[in-house]
Order: C-alpha cells, then structure tokens, then sequence
C-alpha cells in the first residue's frame, strides 16, 4: 500500500469547501430574486432564469466535466473550472440588465460543472491508497453538498438583509481566489490521458440534457401537452439517443458505454436521480411553508432549516461510514429512501396554523436521517466498481443524475402542488393545502426509489467495506 500523502486532510476541507460552494449557488440567491428583479427588470416568468440558467448549465455539461476531468487531469480541470465561476460570478454581480444576470449565472454553472466531477476524481487519488480512510472523506465531502444547499438560504438572508444582492456573487471572488491560491500546495497534480475528446457527442449529450430540463422547467408555465413541450422533449430524445449512436461508433467515445456494465453503476444512478427528485421538493416547499404561511423572515427561515442540516451533517461524517461497513450500501439506500418518504409523510401534515416545533422540525429531522443514509452509499455504490482512470466520468455521472432529477422532481411537484393550491398567495389554508401535496408526492417519489433500490442494487458490500470495517473496529 502506498504511504499516505500528508496534505490529504487539508486537501479534503479545500475540496469539500469547493462542493459546498457549488452547491449553494444553487439557493443562495433565492432571496436575492425580488430586489434583481426590482433593479434588473425581470419579467414576472424571466426571473426563474436566474436559477434555471445556473441548473441548466450545471446539470448539462457535468459529464462533459467529468470526461475532461480524466483526459486533461482533474488538478488542471479543477484549477479551470474556478477561473469560469470566478468570471461568471463577476458578471452577474455587475449586471445591469435581465440579459446579462442570466448569462452570468450561465457561465457560473459552466464553472461548477467542471469543479464538481474534478473534485471528485481528487479525492478519489488522495484516499484511494487509504481504503481504510476512504469513507470518511467521502462522509465529510458528502456532507458538504446538501449542507451548501442549506447554508445559501441562511447566508442569502443574511448578506441581502445587511448588504445588496449583488454580493450573493461578489462572496464567491474572495473565496475563489483563496482556493485558487492553495492548489499547487494541497491537491496532487494527477496526469490527463491524450485521447483525445468527444467533442460531437459532449454536444449532442449537453444540448440534450439542458433541453430536456429546459423543456421540464417550462411545462408548467407552458402545459405539459403543449406543443413547445413536446417538441422540446421529442428534440432531447433525439439529441440524447443520436449521442448513444455517437458512443458506439467512436474509439475514445465522451462515455464509454461498457461504464454501465460496472456493478451497481446504474442502480446507484437511479437512486441518486429519484433521491433528487425527492429531496430538493422538499427543501424548496418547506422554505415556502416557513415565510409564506408561518410568516418566518428569510434569516429566520434560513435558521429554522439549520437543526436539519446539523442532523444530516452529524450523521454523515460520524456514523454513515460506520453503517457502510457493517451492512453495505444497498441496505443503507432502501432504508434511507423509506425514512425520507416516512419524513415528507409527517411533513404533510402540517397546518395553516401550525408552528415550527409541531409542524416543522420533526419531519424535517426523520427527513434528514434518511437523506444522510442514502447520498454517501449511493454516491459509492455508483463510482466504487470504476477503474481509477475513469473517476471523474462516474462522478460527473453520478453528480448528473442528481441535478437532472432534482430539475424533474421539482418541475414536477411543482405542478402538482399549484394544481392544489400553491399559487394562491393571499390564502394561507390553500397554501398549505398545495404544500401537503407537494410533500405527499415527493413521499412517493421517495419510496418508489427505495423498491426500486431493494429490486436493482446487489447485496454485495463495496470493496472499501472490510477494510473501514477494520478502521472503525480498531
């Protein structure tokens, strides 16, 4: 076995805070949206965009990502992919119009979709002669992720409420240029293999997937039978299955179709994909419910999410690697997508009336157990069966299908919630009513995902079990 590399703790923090960023890039200007849409002139429909454009761009190019990852080395890829969120971060601060602010939130999500599966890969080198220390750092790295996700409600409240909505970008110039600076000291320079890149299929499979999500995100507004749906739809079809041919004709092809054949590589997937589905509804209706029917502020909305996301954290970096050890990812997974659906399922119950210690921690707690049982296990379980050299593509894979199903999810229950009451502002008891709704469907989503995980996934422990197994009985 290989001597351990000595900056691979300290590397670890740089990467897990590299996640945690591009994750809450995701939520942190949700807040922000009213005083852009004051100064920028969004239409009413447009300023979705100022997410959407930042989802589509991430979602859509994390597996070109992860390909360049491996073929150009992940240090350099992860280097690139900071300079492009630094840039886009610096556009959209200094937007004066509608047109740029979504443009600059495009380019922030190009740089996030080549960070992530970079990170990844990374990590992947600094433990992967540690087996022992392994599911710790991916413990610590996944915590970091749905933590991002929470923390940008809290700190969007904060810097809007005490500065301007700007500096929901400006924090990311500062903290870039920090993470920039310790690369060449913490993060191993991993070489690329020349092979040479699928620049026709990166197409094809990047404009198929931001038109399937494009298309998603707009069918409520639009119908889901209306004609521009369906055509959008019908055109990612054809992209993504004109990207397949591509894949089997090619010698050094973007994705490798012989990936799939890797254990549990497409289960995991399907896993993280309705875990998406399931978790970011939840996390988005239950902000919803605290400012629009509870009345909470967004600094005390973003305060009452944060005994879940300590929870789920706790959980993940002290006892989830234990468990992997013990009993393998795939009990882990159904388990943990049963415990999140019976979490959404306590969640609808809330009340117009209700408060947050009936209403809203105890669901939210059970949902925080669950999620912090499946993420690590089913990230595993997706990227623990590749060879090294390919790393980067499961993750930009697996990384993927998370925000592609969380865009679906979300688009989804979103319909379904408005259909019952979501949109009626003025009206707390049918608000609440829509809310229940959403709750109860992403519950489904959820234990449709753990049979489906109980039927796909094998039994068989990943290959890093016995050896945790021996580092935590030691």
């Amino acid at each position: 076995m290989s001597s351990p590399d000595p900056r691979r703790w300290w590397a670890l923090a740089a990467l897990a805070a590299a996640q945690f960023m591009v994750i809450m890039d995701t939520s942190i200007i949700g807040v922000a949206l009213p005083g852009m849409q004051r100064d920028l002139g969004f239409s009413p429909g447009g300023l979705q965009w100022v997410f959407n454009a930042y989802v589509v761009a991430f979602g859509g190019l994390l597996l070109l990502g992860g390909r360049l990852s491996d073929l150009l080395g992940a240090r350099r890829v992860f280097v690139a992919g900071w300079l492009v969120l630094i840039g886009g971060s610096v556009m959209a601060a200094a937007a004066n119009g509608a047109a740029v602010e979504v443009a600059g939130r495009a380019v922030q999500g190009v740089g996030s979709a080549l960070i992530a599966p970079a990170a990844m890969t990374l990590l992947m080198v600094l433990f992967s002669g540690q087996p022992k220390e392994l599911s710790k750092a991916m413990a610590f790295y996944g915590a970091a992720a749905p933590a991002g996700g929470t923390a940008g409600v809290f700190l969007g409240g904060v810097i809007t409420e005490w500065l301007s909505w700007p500096w929901v970008f400006i924090i990311y110039v500062p903290i870039g240029l920090v993470i920039l600076a310790v690369v060449p000291f913490l993060l191993p320079a991993v070489p690329g293999r020349r092979t040479g890149l699928d620049v026709l299929g990166g197409a094809a499979v990047t404009a198929g997937l931001a038109l399937a999500v494009y298309a998603i995100v707009q069918a409520p507004e639009e119908g889901w039978s209306s004609s521009n749906t369906l055509l959008r739809l019908g055109g990612a079809v054809l992209l993504l299955a004109a990207f397949v041919a591509v894949q089997r004709s090619l010698r050094n092809p973007l994705m490798p179709l012989a990936i799939w054949r890797t254990p549990d590589l497409a289960a995991a997937n399907l896993s993280m994909v309705l875990l998406g589905a399931a978790w970011i509804p939840m996390w988005y209706f239950l902000n919803l419910y605290l400012q629009q029917v509870l009345g909470y502020g967004a600094f005390s909305s973003g305060g009452a999410l944060v005994p879940m996301t300590a929870l789920m954290m706790l959980l993940m970096v002290t006892v989830t690697g234990r468990l992997i050890a013990r009993f393998g990812t795939r009990p882990l997974i159904v388990t943990g997508l049963a415990v999140l659906a019976a979490g959404l399922g306590v969640l609808s119950l809330i009340e117009p009336t209700g408060g947050f210690l009936t209403d809203v921690l105890p669901g939210s707690l059970i949902s925080a157990v669950g999620m912090s049982l499946v993420f690590i296990p089913a990230t595993m379980a997706a990227i623990g069966g590749v060879t090294p050299d390919r790393a980067g593509l499961a993750s930009g894979i697996v990384n993927t299908t998370y925000q592609i199903g969380s865009a679906i999810g979300l688009a989804v229950i979103t319909a379904l919630a408005t259909s019952q009451g979501a949109d009626e502002l003025s009206d707390p008891a049918a608000l609440t009513e829509g809310f229940q709704a959403a709750f109860l469907g992403a519950a489904g989503v959820a234990l449709a995902g753990a049979v489906l995980a109980l039927i796909t996934l094998r039994t068989r422990r990943p290959a890093v079990a016995e050896p945790v197994r021996e580092a935590v009985d030691a």
